[in-house]
């Protein structure tokens, strides 16, 4: 699986907001915190407040914060805020592409690994993350030695 940039920093811009709490949080403040450049940041944020994660607020007191609770926000909201479906192939969906003779299976394949993030990113809330109380079978994964192989 190969995560982009914009996804990375979605991702820790979303937990520092889910750590500040009910709060606004400044995109200078987020970028700083995560060492993240604010201008490709602000661009990520206008995404997720586009998809209803996050709410502006503005003025001096102004900034983001989540727009629903962070338990209520899975990792797989915010990747496809900002990146779209989890998994594609060669931009379409596994189930729109299709596949001739040996290969035919591989569709089975994409869809399957497919399923397997959804299980994980569905999971796994920013609550979560921001808390580091993250649920057993995804501590039990990470800790499988072959896992940082």
């Amino acid at each position: 699986m190969r995560l982009s940039a914009r996804v990375d920093y979605a991702l820790r811009a979303a937990a520092e907001l889910a750590a500040a709490g009910a709060g606004p949080t400044t995109v200078g403040e987020l970028a700083k915190e995560q060492d993240m450049p604010p201008k490709y940041l602000e661009n990520i944020l206008l995404q997720m407040r586009r998809a209803g994660l996050v709410r502006g607020q503005r003025g001096p007191e102004g900034g983001y914060v989540l727009a629903r609770p962070a338990a209520d926000i899975s990792l797989a909201d915010v990747i496809r805020a900002v990146d779209g479906p989890l998994a594609n192939v060669r931009g379409e969906r596994p189930e729109h592409v299709g596949y001739r003779g040996p290969a035919e299976s591989l569709q089975q394949v994409w869809i399957a690994l497919r399923a397997t993030e959804r299980s994980i990113l569905e999971e796994v809330t920013l609550d979560q993350v921001a808390t580091g109380a993250l649920p057993d079978r995804i501590r039990q994964l990470a800790a499988d030695p072959a896992a940082w192989d």
